[in-house]
């Protein structure tokens, strides 16, 4: 059924069962096989609905590929968000109330009131459709191959405009998903662990309706590398190496490299949702309160100086648009700060700090 916006509503058990729409190892799980055969022939596993949801109390969040749920035209009709390739997912069906769950409940973690208003499953409709799907089935398959059976596929957040994210639905990634993340770890797609949904949505856009929309997208991360700050990097460091992260231990930015982006990222949902204008502020900080770099030894122009050393033009001319912001008192210190930690990073600002305080300390022992 297709209503008059476009939104194409379908009920087909048949295209429920499409390979592409099994979740590998569970959504949110810590589960460790990941081979090809579970990533993507979701028949070899025959799990039915009541397996998936008991698991999903269990908190496994597993989801179902066989899932006999429709989509009913009313829901469609409600929030006409996006026309073709991409197909409403009704509320109340399994994967809708699974992932609906574990966005709302990981930005509630962080203080953030946010509702989601729709889901929509990308169709992979049409040759070229298709093409991406089994282009990144393929790559998975090498990338377990190269790894000794473990692809590292992952589910991982991207937040664009509205308008962008159906253009990387329908053709792929292009030039202004490098452009939005501020090159401050190189040169690729930076996405956030399916845990993590708030780092992307601050890269997300207010559309007119007053919504923002993500895409939850599969990654091959196949053996990742540390990224430092400031790297200009744009591919794999070696063989060895497929992705990048910012935090072996605990990453908050997954890399794809531009080499990589259209054959390691698979777009498979669109999630839609209101939230509070600004998100920044909330964005989780991993340091220590004790290293929480908010000292008042470093004037705000200095710091701001030094660190337009270290990162790109564009950067530092959104850290001097906060500096003037609250300047003009738009915004306020601690909402300032919270934006440079977010934009430069703890690491780099608590050595920028350390710097000058070692500095200030030479100069007043020369006094001495």
């Amino acid at each position: 059924m297709e209503n008059s916006n476009g939104d194409q509503c379908r009920s087909s058990s048949s295209q429920m069962r499409n390979s592409h729409s099994t979740f590998p190892h569970g959504f949110g799980t810590t589960a460790s096989n990941t081979s090809s055969e579970n990533l993507f022939d979701g028949r070899s596993r025959q799990m039915g609905v009541e397996e998936s949801v008991s698991e999903t109390v269990s908190d496994q969040e597993a989801l179902v590929s066989d899932c006999e749920s429709g989509v009913s035209s009313a829901s469609c009709e409600q929030f006409p968000l996006f026309d073709d390739g991409l197909v409403r997912l009704a509320e109340g069906d399994t994967i809708y109330e699974i992932i609906k769950r574990r966005f709302e409940s990981s930005v509630a973690s962080l203080g953030v009131q946010a509702s989601v208003v729709g889901i929509h499953r990308n169709e992979f409709g049409g040759v070229m459709g298709q093409a991406r799907l089994n282009s990144f089935r393929v790559y998975a398959q090498a990338v377990e191959k190269k790894s000794g059976g473990d692809a590292n596929a992952k589910y991982a957040w991207y937040g664009d405009s509205k308008d962008e994210i159906a253009q990387i639905v329908s053709h792929g990634f292009g030039h202004s998903g490098l452009s939005r993340n501020n090159g401050l770890y190189g040169g690729g797609v930076y996405l956030s662990p399916d845990n993590s949904p708030l780092e992307s949505a601050c890269n997300s856009v207010v559309d007119k309706d007053g919504l923002r929309h993500l895409l939850l997208c599969r990654v091959i991360l196949g053996k990742a590398e540390l990224v430092e700050i400031g790297s200009e990097q744009c591919h794999p460091s070696s063989e060895e190496f497929d992705s990048g992260v910012d935090n072996l231990s605990a990453p908050r930015k997954y890399i794809v490299w531009s080499t990589h982006m259209n054959t390691h990222i698979l777009p498979e949902f669109v999630v839609s949702f209101r939230a509070p204008p600004c998100l920044a502020g909330f964005v989780r900080i991993n340091p220590k309160p004790s290293s929480v770099p908010t000292s008042p030894w470093v004037p705000f122009s200095i710091l701001i100086s030094v660190l337009s050393k270290f990162l790109p033009p564009p950067t530092v001319s959104l850290i001097n648009k906060y500096h003037e912001a609250h300047k003009a008192k738009k915004i306020s210190r601690n909402e300032m700060i919270q934006r440079f930690r977010q934009i430069a990073g703890d690491k780099l600002l608590i050595a920028v700090i350390k710097k000058f305080k070692a500095k200030q300390s030479m100069a007043l022992a020369g006094l001495k």
